[in-house]
């Protein structure tokens, strides 16, 4: 089972892109070929704007929350999609920040934390809000039968290796540790870093600025994250970021990550 997140910042605008990844052109590789599950965030668009049709072209059926201009979120799956929650239950919010649904046994939840913007901001405490609510909800789901995936865009770094530079950055935005104690917490709920278990040494980024020549510089954060189930870290196979799209013309300043893991 390969499941990806992605945080396309548009989909209106990179909707090319997520169509090529998932389903390439003859004679081309990419690692979203052959996903069963793909989590998008950032969708900036209505839910009467979402492209179903594009995706079911490709074999995808999708379900998504929308908002217009800003934040949205969607879970696309080769399999059939039962049981969608949207937003977490019992949290009053206006934003469209969570999608979640159980594929092939599993309870997928792709989530589009809140950015936070700067530690004291009232955009800070609503974050710090919403953490402790999608962590007691979480808390919930991991007491259930069906195991639990947890990706999306975090808006967190977990620890210093995730930054492309830990001194200058240290307690800024995503690097704070009020945020990485969130973290840490849905981590001791029996969740897994996937990429984090398999790359225990590795500096690997999933996000880039696009000023100052970020990705160019290789100056980013790993804030796209997928924790699974202990029940699932046994079968975990792999999982990585694939760069390649922050390659393309107007990309989205977030690559994908993908984790596989075995059946049965």
């Amino acid at each position: 089972m390969k499941l990806a997140t992605w945080n396309v910042n548009s989909l209106r605008v990179r909707l090319e892109h997520v169509l090529d990844w998932l389903a390439p052109k003859e004679g081309v590789q990419s690692a979203g070929q052959d996903m069963d599950v793909l989590v998008l965030q950032e969708l900036k668009l209505s839910d009467d704007q979402f492209p179903t049709q594009a995706f079911k072209d490709i074999g995808y059926e999708s379900v998504f929350l929308g908002q217009k201009t800003y934040n949205g979120v969607a879970l696309l799956s080769r399999h059939p999609i039962k049981g969608v929650v949207k937003n977490i239950p019992g949290f009053d919010d206006e934003m469209a920040r969570i999608i979640s649904a159980e594929v092939l046994g599993v309870r997928v939840v792709g989530g589009y934390f809140p950015n936070g913007q700067e530690p004291g901001s009232e955009k800070f405490a609503y974050k710090m809000r919403w953490l402790e609510a999608l962590e007691a909800w979480l808390a919930q789901l991991c007491k259930e039968s069906a195991p639990v995936v947890l990706m999306g865009d975090y808006n967190i770094t977990h620890i210093d290796l995730d930054v492309w530079d830990p001194v200058g950055l240290a307690d800024t935005i995503h690097c704070t540790k009020e945020e990485r104690a969130r973290f840490e917490a849905l981590l001791n709920l029996g969740l897994v870093d996937a990429f984090r278990s398999l790359h225990p040494d590795q500096k690997t980024f999933s996000w880039w600025d696009y000023r100052g020549g970020g990705f160019r510089r290789n100056h980013g954060l790993r804030i796209d994250h997928i924790l699974i189930s202990q029940a699932l870290s046994s079968k975990l196979l792999n999982c990585d970021v694939d760069p390649t799209p922050r390659k393309l013309e107007r990309p989205s300043d977030h690559a994908p990550v993908w984790v596989e893991i075995k059946n049965s």
